[in-house]
């Protein structure tokens, strides 16, 4: 993650774990994704943005961070990821999305230190019986 200039001593960091049905979903769903991930280093806000993708394990995490909560709002709004995210809901098993604020001098924060914060978030969150 290339991490653009803070303005504040804080930053608010968005993080995801986003998994797919099927193995079959994967490549599609990593097309959208990059695509998503160019328009959400060219929003108004981003600091850095960034793109993992575990194509056997049907699994993408995401992390970004931004200026403020409402630049991840602009953008999360803005097209083409609203209609993306839309068309995409169908092939979806599972996601979780976290928000928080780090030091703005600790950018980027670690993968592991990511994935920590996802797993206690799904920890804490019920089962979605709609699943």
């Amino acid at each position: 993650m290339t991490v653009g200039t803070p303005t504040t001593p804080e930053v608010q960091c968005m993080a995801s774990r986003l998994e797919v049905k099927s193995l079959r979903d994967a490549p599609g769903f990593l097309i959208a994704s990059l695509a998503l991930w160019r328009q959400a280093r060219r929003s108004p806000g981003a600091l850095g943005v960034t793109l993992k993708a575990q194509l056997s394990k049907r699994t993408f995490w995401t992390y970004s961070a931004w200026e403020n909560k409402a630049s991840i709002y602009a953008y999360a709004g803005a097209e083409p990821h609203k209609s993306t995210v839309e068309r995409k809901r169908k092939v979806m098993r599972d996601a979780t999305f976290v928000f928080f604020t780090a030091p703005a001098d600790e950018l980027p924060l670690p993968w592991d230190e990511i994935q920590r914060r996802i797993a206690e978030q799904r920890a804490s969150t019920p089962p979605d019986p709609t699943h």
